[in-house]
């Protein structure tokens, strides 16, 4: 991981303006080195000024030692080594400052400026005492000698401090931009992988959901239906054997697809027990969810063509069914149909539950762009008394239709009736 600004920032462990104990260490260095060479060169310039030699080794230790603030005021540092330049001193001193200047931020004009008058006072001390070892008899050497070392020591004290400070800003700039960019995306990532784990813990929560409303339309209904004949073959045992056999044989039909239905759906969710453990998978969820409705590689679900059927199997069971199908018969995507399908199914599920011996229609409309179901039943015999089967309901049956018509853009209205009943109406856009 990378070091963001503000854990750099808590690492800071030198003394006053530096970051780091060493920084503080070499600068203590420099100065006492840049000290030492004013110092040194503070009594030769005593002696040409008439001056006390200590007062010039005192001066050169003072004006030696403001290398120490390098980092802080790189413009005094150099301003220093300027004045101090017609005195032969601050060598060390103008060329570290001058790299100091060129490597901070300050603007380009003004390392420029100040660059070009060390450059211009290197110049004319340097030709001041090159003609004066001349004219003394010290150097022998022809007239051209003067410009060409005035120049040469000037360029040689100025240009490569400036050009190595300038490379070395610059790369620091740039690792310290790649230092912040390597800081975003890292919090970019984090980021990405927070929503990222919000939108998993919320797709499982939706795959959940979808679980519980398959089990609900395809084990519920067939439940209920196995309770209704129970109850049927109870009461017509000793009347009727016959009919009290193909009862006990409905019945037996019943359970065995409901336990089928529902090993399907358990195994499923088995057989990703061992992944993370951290619950049921994504991925074993959408599966099971897949099994539990119905839809594999090999099926395509229920339809509108097992709609009579259905119908049939609620009939059986003693309710009065009247299916009526109006408009042009045709095919629907396979989602559009196993919705449909479904919101009849729980529909008569619900009529079997709560009005137990009610005349119920089943009305089906093909239209243009959409497709319409009703479901209406009128009121019970007894109306407040509960069901001779006594099917307990859990409330979630309507909220699951309303759940998979709303899903495909569809409209679902339910409620009760003004003769006493309840009716269950959806229309499903069929595009």
């Amino acid at each position: 991981m990378t070091t963001t600004g503000e854990e750099r920032a808590l690492a800071r462990g030198g003394p006053w303006w530096w970051v780091r104990r060493r920084s503080a260490v070499f600068d203590w260095s420099l100065a006492v080195l840049s000290a030492v060479e004013c110092a040194g060169e503070g009594y030769p310039f005593a002696r040409d000024a008439g001056i006390p030699a200590v007062a010039g080794v005192v001066f050169g230790l003072l004006a030696g030692s403001v290398l120490l603030v390098r980092r802080r005021w790189p413009i005094a540092v150099v301003l220093v080594s300027i004045a101090i330049t017609p005195a032969q001193m601050g060598f060390l001193m103008g060329i570290v400052g001058l790299y100091t200047l060129a490597a901070s931020e300050l603007p380009r004009r003004i390392t420029a400026s100040l660059a070009g008058m060390q450059l211009v006072g290197t110049l004319i001390v340097t030709f001041v005492r090159v003609r004066q070892g001349m004219d003394q008899g010290r150097l022998t050497i022809g007239d051209w000698f003067i410009p060409f070392a005035a120049i040469t020591t000037s360029l040689g004290l100025t240009a490569p401090p400036v050009l190595l400070g300038l490379y070395v800003g610059a790369r620091r700039r740039l690792m310290e931009s790649l230092r912040e960019r390597a800081d975003s995306l890292e919090r970019e990532l984090q980021l990405l992988a927070e929503r990222a784990e919000e939108r998993a813990e919320w797709a499982r929560g939706e795959e959940r959901t979808r679980i519980a409303r398959e089990m609900h339309d395809v084990v519920a209904h067939r439940v209920s239906l196995m309770v209704v004949h129970a109850a049927a073959l109870q009461a017509v045992a000793r009347k009727d054997p016959e009919k009290a056999v193909r009862n006990a044989a409905l019945v037996g039909d019943m359970g065995r697809q409901a336990l089928t239905e529902l090993r399907e759906m358990l195994g499923v969710l088995r057989s990703g027990d061992g992944v993370g453990g951290r619950g049921v998978p994504l991925v074993a969820v959408g599966v099971a969810a897949v099994a539990v409705s119905g839809v594999g590689e090999e099926g395509e679900g229920p339809c509108l063509e097992e709609l009579e059927e259905l119908v049939g199997q609620s009939a059986a069971a003693g309710m009065v069914v009247v299916l009526s199908v109006e408009g042009e018969v045709r095919g629907y995507a396979r989602e559009i149909e196993q919705t449909a399908y479904r919101v009849v199914q729980e529909a008569l599920t619900n009529v079997h539950k709560h009005a137990a011996g009610a005349k119920t229609y089943v009305r089906l409309a093909h239209r243009v762009a959409e497709i319409a179901m009703q479901v209406e039943n009128e009121a019970p015999p007894e109306v407040g008394s509960a069901s001779s089967a006594r099917l307990p309901s859990g409330g979630n049956g309507l909220v699951g239709m309303r759940e998979r018509v709303v899903a495909l853009g569809g409209v679902f209205v339910s409620g009760p009736t003004e003769s006493g009943g309840f009716r269950v109406s959806a229309v499903i856009p069929a595009v």
